[in-house]
């Protein structure tokens, strides 16, 4: 059964910097529209790390500062809104990057362990249901690992996976996690964002399985570092699904 949470702008009490709209020149970026009629953009930025513009607002998905070389300067970005942190590890969590992007009102959402770690934020365990206002619900879903010997990096019950809906729009975000059995219950997906590196998430037969499953209309692989991508939207053709090879290595 879910949990339903409703609440209130959490305060972080960081300090708001400059912002620098040109910032969104720098990314792959690809457009939505949402139930409304209104436009929703996602900004690649690296790895893990999405950015999500719509009508004003701002989410950070799993920001980090810098992965396999590439560095972001999260001080030249809008502040965020909401910022949403799946789990612990170094390539989802940042506190330097978090740090960069909150204002006075920003909320983040994350799980158990990062709230621990961070000493603020509001804690969603899987099956929780997130509702932030008339526009945004967050719903954290099941992420982990299947694979014998690889049980260790993502156990059952600790982090999360994010479904986001925006003005309509639904937005699954995986999380580090292998094609585990509760994808079958993720409906209504427009837009989907598997992860694709081993030993840590899924292999990409696996996420060909994970796509086949969850139905999305559009699908991002991310999260695959070193992995050979590039053959997935062939795989797929025939499920009808567009896939779109971003830089998120």
């Amino acid at each position: 059964m879910k949990n339903t949470i409703i609440i209130l702008p959490l305060l972080l009490g960081l300090v708001a910097c400059g912002q620098n709209s040109s910032i969104s020149d720098l990314y792959e970026t690809d457009s939505f529209t949402t139930k409304s009629g209104k436009t929703l953009k996602i900004h690649a930025l690296v790895h893990a790390s999405i950015r999500i513009e719509f009508d004003g607002k701002e989410i950070e998905i799993d920001p980090v500062s810098q992965y396999n070389g590439r560095d972001i300067d999260y001080a030249a970005f809008p502040k965020a809104d909401y910022i949403l942190v799946t789990h612990e590890h170094f390539d989802h969590l940042d506190k330097t990057a978090i740090a960069a992007l909150s204002k006075a009102e920003t909320q983040l959402v994350t799980n158990r362990r990062c709230a621990d770690q961070l000493g603020f934020g509001t804690v969603m365990a899987n099956g929780d249901r997130l509702v932030l206002n008339d526009w945004l619900t967050v719903e954290a879903v099941p992420a982990y690992n299947t694979t014998a010997g690889h049980l260790q990096f993502h156990p059952k019950g600790r982090d999360n996976g994010f479904i986001l809906t925006i003005d309509g729009l639904r937005i699954y975000i995986a999380g580090d996690t292998e094609d585990i059995p509760e994808m079958a219950d993720i409906k209504d997906i427009d837009v989907a964002f598997l992860p694709c590196n081993q030993p840590y998430t899924m292999t990409v037969e696996q996420l060909v399985h994970a796509a086949k499953v969850v139905q999305p209309k559009v699908l991002f692989p991310y999260h695959y570092g070193k992995t050979k991508v590039s053959g997935i939207p062939e795989l797929l053709k025939e499920a009808g699904i567009d896939v779109r090879i971003r830089h998120y290595e």
